[in-house]
């Protein structure tokens, strides 16, 4: 089924040269854009930090696992053969218990920021709606 969006000159100016930028198709950034929308409407967030006591044996158990993985896929590996992986999550990463899919706290609560990760990786975590960091990280 095919749909018509109508968009102001301005708005589309500004898409083309996002896209021109990005060196993709405009459709592709319309696409994210509403892939993040949804995921936004559907992911409650949360501002409370977990309990530091909870997360210092997470930290020391997961360790290892974030120091030495030589890519995502290593470490969602790593993390699995505990009972965990990653998701995305706003801006950044979660980790979550695979036993039952319950967020455990951020990635950056256990010390490993997603940009700390994009530029230990060089590339963007698999399926995640945001390219900015990557772009940013890049750039330095």
């Amino acid at each position: 089924m095919e749909k018509t969006l109508h968009l102001d000159s301005v708005t589309w100016r500004m898409l083309e040269h996002c896209a021109a930028e990005d060196h993709t198709a405009i459709g592709h950034i319309l696409h994210d854009v509403m892939l993040r929308e949804m995921r936004r409407r559907t992911q409650a967030t949360t501002t409370v930090r977990v309990d530091e006591r909870l997360v210092a044996p997470l930290r020391a158990l997961l360790a290892h696992d974030f120091a030495y993985a030589h890519h995502w896929d290593d470490l969602q590996a790593r993390l699995q053969a505990k009972g965990y992986f990653l998701a995305e999550s706003g801006g950044g990463l979660i980790l979550v218990s695979l036993a039952d899919n319950t967020r455990i706290c951020k990635a950056s609560e256990l010390g490993y920021s997603y940009s700390a990760l994009l530029r230990r990786f060089n590339i963007s975590f698999p399926g995640h709606a945001h390219t900015a960091p990557l772009r940013r990280v890049r750039a330095r």
